[in-house]
């Protein structure tokens, strides 16, 4: 049985920034709010700690993966856990993966210098770096005013992280995004 491909593919978004930036903070205040105006989301989190991400462990669907299976999916009540192994996997991949849920929004949290439409947030001053080498910035939040004096900011959107006006503005910024993509 082949998978269902979809004409309207969700809209990709980022947020990127270093740890401790806010990036799970400002991520659950996205869902929420986009989960409020009825909109389907789907997320995709870079384990930025090294290693593999933890199994569920003493779990039927851990000791199929420990005897060799490449992926178990366990469902119950609407509920699908999936946990799968193979060397590595793509962006691309974890992304159709995603979009086989038909979601409005997939929002990425971290996987930095993919070249998605990115937040990026600022919390120190060392954190500026990421303006310069970072691909398709769209907006900046940021943790201190006295980085938006920096001229690394000139010409872009910038909010500072507990300015309600910064959620907006992403949640217009994605619903442009998705009215192109139809």
């Amino acid at each position: 049985m082949a998978l269902v491909t979809y004409q309207t593919q969700p809209v990709v978004f980022q947020l990127a920034g270093y740890s401790n930036s806010g990036k799970t903070t400002l991520m659950t205040k996205l869902i929420s709010a986009l989960n409020s105006d009825g909109k389907m989301v789907a997320t995709l989190k870079h384990h930025g700690h090294g290693g593999k991400p933890d199994l569920l462990q003493n779990k039927d669907s851990s000791q199929h993966l420990n005897a060799g299976a490449i992926a178990s999916l366990v469902e119950g009540e609407g509920r699908i856990l999936l946990q799968a192994e193979r060397q590595s996997w793509s962006i691309q991949e974890q992304i159709q993966i995603l979009a086989q849920l038909q979601p409005d929004f997939i929002l990425i949290e971290g996987h930095k210098q993919e070249d998605f439409p990115k937040a990026v947030l600022v919390r120190r001053h060392e954190d500026l770096e990421l303006l310069s080498n970072l691909k398709n910035i769209v907006v900046v939040f940021y943790w201190d005013m006295e980085i938006i004096k920096n001229d690394s900011l000139l010409g872009k959107n910038a909010f500072h992280i507990d300015d309600p006006v910064g959620l907006i503005w992403i949640k217009e910024f994605l619903y442009q995004m998705k009215n192109t993509n139809k």
